[in-house]
């Protein structure tokens, strides 16, 4: 029996708005973290707050970590995911000789924490005299369009709407000196992405293009920090951003200095050969 233009009418209007029955994840969501929010707890810290010429002592020991957000509870970005991203990170600082070495450090020791405090406290038990904090802004949206399926099945006429997901995604490294409290540089990545799915399909779209954009957003930071790195020992000689010590049993060594130690082995070699052949 065929339905009636009613019943097909009522059906239509109530599975158009089936994707806010299926899913909580519908409409805007955000999941987000703030270095400010971290670092300065209180209006008052910000305006206190008098950063002093930072003292480097080479090579540098680096933290790495994810600033936690406010809601931490329900944030989609978990401890696990934000390893394997940190780990990406970690790569940039690993090419460079004034860097000695990375520790990895999971968020829960930033949660709750007062700024600066925390992470005096957090440089001591890891023996690290520089962190480079990751914050991230990640929007994510589902909205019906008009890409309805309408399609009948042998009990009768199902429609699924069709939803338009977009996932943007800003991360930013923030590199300080922990005694000095100065920022010494930072990096920024973006990403977005964009998917149409079913109503059904929603939670699974978003979760799997969440962590996709994240990566996406920490590959394009990656290449920024790669900059920012290399301009960073220019900007301590020209720009004079930090004095420079050297830990015992460094040598100093720099990419300038190998160039020049090649060159001078080069050197040495030619005229090795000069002689060979004056002697012959």
């Amino acid at each position: 029996m065929k339905p009636s233009l009613i019943t097909v009418i009522v059906t239509i209007l109530l599975l158009t708005s089936c994707s806010a029955i299926v899913s909580n994840n519908t409409g805007k969501q955000t999941q987000s973290s703030s270095l400010m929010d971290f670092l300065y707890p209180n209006k008052e810290s910000r305006s206190e707050h008098k950063p002093e010429l930072p003292v480097l002592s080479l090579p540098v020991k680096v933290g790495l970590a994810f600033v936690p957000s406010k809601n931490w509870h329900r944030d989609g970005l978990h401890g696990k995911d934000q390893v394997e991203l940190l780990e990406k990170v970690k790569q940039s600082f690993l090419q460079y000789d004034y860097i000695d070495r990375i520790d990895i450090i999971p968020s829960t020791y930033l949660q709750g924490g007062e700024g600066f405090t925390t992470l005096e406290q957090v440089g001591r038990l890891y023996d690290i005299d520089v962190i480079a904090l990751v914050s991230y802004d990640q929007v994510t949206q589902s909205l019906e369009n008009n890409a309805a399926l309408l399609y009948w099945t042998i009990v009768g006429m199902y429609v699924i709407p069709g939803n338009e997901n977009s996932v943007q995604t800003f991360v930013d490294t923030a590199v300080f000196d922990i005694k000095s409290k100065k920022m010494l540089f930072r990096a920024p990545g973006i990403n977005k992405l964009e998917k149409r799915t079913t109503a059904v399909g929603i939670d699974g779209t978003l979760q799997e293009k969440s962590l996709e954009g994240f990566r996406l957003a920490v590959n394009d930071m990656t290449a920024n920090l790669d900059h920012e790195l290399a301009r960073f020992k220019t900007r301590v000689k020209e720009e004079k951003v930090a004095k420079i010590e050297h830990r015992a049993g460094y040598s100093g060594g720099s990419i300038g200095y190998g160039i020049m130690l090649f060159t001078v082995l080069l050197m040495s070699r030619k005229c090795l050969v000069i002689k060979t052949k004056q002697s012959v």
